[in-house]
């Protein structure tokens, strides 16, 4: 307990913040969770509704945290593996949030429990656009396509998979499909952002991420079709 606390407070202190109360509840299974009041600069405001066709899509994190959390339960991954994604977990999106405002970022979602599908659905439906994804450009974190293949999946991602998949168009092998589809709907914890912004800001947007030691991968783009269609190729 006493380092679930110092990590939390930790954390609070790298994003700027502070700590100003909180209260415990009693209960079967350990709990810790913040909620965050602050103040909004409204011209540096980004939400999920202002993508637009011909926008390039920017992930900041890696996925399958679920896959391997699922791992890490049944002892299939090593030590070294978790770190990682411990580590990314607790990465701050500090950076690529306020370097998408200098790069014109026209929206942004992050990519948690409903998955990178679900939460580029959200965003395509908010804002009257489809998209492409391109499967070989997504980054994953090391051994999940392996845990994937041999069954380690969390239940909210085959509950992802059941919602979006009416809306997505696989354009991929017949072979990589059911693994792939699985590994975009799995639930992220702390999985980054999900950027759209204009192709000719793109370069810009992943150097500056770059020179300040944060990740950036270009996925996929937003094009002018059905409304929250997703097309995997």
């Amino acid at each position: 307990m006493e380092e679930i606390l110092r990590g939390g407070y930790d954390k609070i202190i790298e994003a700027g913040a502070v700590l100003v109360g909180g209260h415990s509840v009693e209960d079967q299974e350990p709990k810790y969770g913040l909620s965050v009041t602050g103040i909004v600069e409204i011209d540096k405001l980004v939400t999920g509704s202002g993508a637009r066709p011909g926008d390039c899509l920017v992930l900041t994190k890696p996925i399958g945290t679920g896959i391997i959390s699922t791992a890490v339960k049944g002892e299939m991954v090593s030590a070294g593996e978790a770190a990682l994604v411990t580590e990314g977990m607790a990465a701050l999106s500090a950076v690529p949030a306020a370097e998408m405002v200098k790069a014109g970022a026209t929206a942004c979602t992050d990519i948690t429990g409903f998955s990178l599908l679900g939460h580029l659905h959200e965003m395509l439906l908010s804002s009257g656009v489809s998209a492409e994804l391109n499967l070989q450009k997504i980054p994953l974190y090391p051994s999940v396509k392996d845990m994937a293949a041999i069954g380690m999946i969390p239940g909210g991602a085959y509950r992802n998979l059941d919602y979006i998949k009416a809306n997505v168009s696989w354009q991929g092998s017949f072979e990589e499909k059911d693994d792939a589809l699985i590994i975009l709907a799995d639930p992220q914890t702390s999985g980054g952002l999900l950027v759209a912004l204009p192709e000719k800001n793109l370069q810009d947007y992943l150097n500056a991420l770059k020179e300040k030691g944060a990740c950036g991968h270009f996925i996929g783009r937003i094009t002018d079709g059905s409304p929250g269609t997703i097309t995997v190729y």
